[in-house]
């Protein structure tokens, strides 16, 4: 039973990332209805901004945090505005906007390839790690970690979306950008805001990650974005509690083969499989609402 417990929490760590990268998908889709694929590669992009700034020019960690997460904003900001923003005031057909979102991935992942190599990069911790046991349970320090951060920033971005003005303009132009417009809020802008928000995201999912995994390599997004999406399927997307909710699942359905002590290339075939079911009974997701259309 304790071994089973153990694994659950390995999961619900795991989740945790899935769960900070899904939040940044949500707010995206949240508001101009864009499934951005490369929002996977902004993490990658923050982890080797980290590994650039503290292990290569040696720049003290919290100093390296912050830049790291303040080039991976500037590099979300700018792919709005050069590669979406020209396609929304067009009125791009979805389909165009979400094959620019690939090629924008693709672009990121060969560039940092280029510029870094294809192997891995190791690195030491940037902070030591320590076990907690609690009888036959054993927990680490950084799973805590990321597991806190993952609820909290889940708590203060609902707050931000329910409470802030920029909040509620968020709401006004997800529901009609035309009408939100008309009442003097600038769509522009808060769009901008939203691709700042979920890229702050992105960069504190990259920090979780760069924490539990030790090792970093130019596609890490692909693999990381795709888990990240299916969470936020799962739980709804748009929804952030959703997403929070659809990443500890996926992250523990990723465990299930440990647990049941079969390959753990059946995870996979789990996790898919659910994402399957649930959208066959319940197309919106978990937390997702059905919203009728008028004609």
């Amino acid at each position: 039973m304790s071994e089973i417990v153990n694994q659950i929490i390995i999961g619900i760590q795991m989740g945790s990332i899935y769960a900070l990268v899904a939040l940044g998908y949500t707010m995206v889709y949240g508001i101009i209805k864009l499934i951005n694929f490369a929002h996977g590669d902004f993490i990658m992009v923050a982890c080797f901004m980290l590994y650039t700034f503290i292990i290569i020019l040696k720049l003290p960690a919290i100093l390296g945090l912050i830049l790291a997460i303040l080039i991976t904003i500037i590099i979300g900001v700018l792919t709005e505005r050069v590669a979406y923003r020209p396609l929304r005031k067009k009125k791009s057909p979805t389909i165009t906007a979400l094959i620019t979102a690939i090629a924008v991935s693709l672009i990121l992942e060969n560039l940092f390839q280029l510029l870094f190599g294809s192997d891995s990069k190791m690195y030491p911790d940037l902070i030591k790690q320590t076990t907690i046991n609690i009888g036959k349970i054993s927990v680490s320090n950084i799973s805590l970690i990321t597991i806190i951060v993952s609820i909290v920033t889940m708590i203060l971005l609902t707050l931000f979306i329910k409470k802030t003005k920029v909040g509620k303009a968020m709401r006004a132009v997800s529901e009609n950008s035309d009408a939100a417009q008309l009442m003097g809020i600038n769509v522009d802008r808060t769009i901008s805001i939203t691709f700042i928000i979920g890229t702050f995201l992105a960069g504190i999912a990259a920090i979780m990650y760069y924490m539990k995994y030790l090792k970093i390599e130019p596609f890490l997004g692909s693999n990381l974005g795709l888990y990240a999406f299916v969470a936020a399927v799962v739980g709804g997307i748009g929804s952030i509690p959703g997403a929070c909710v659809g990443g500890f699942l996926i992250g523990i359905i990723k465990v299930l083969p440990n647990i049941m002590s079969i390959n753990s290339s059946y995870a996979d075939i789990f996790l898919f499989g659910l994402l399957i079911i649930i959208l066959i009974f319940k197309p919106t997701g978990i937390f997702g609402k059905n919203i009728g259309e008028k004609v």
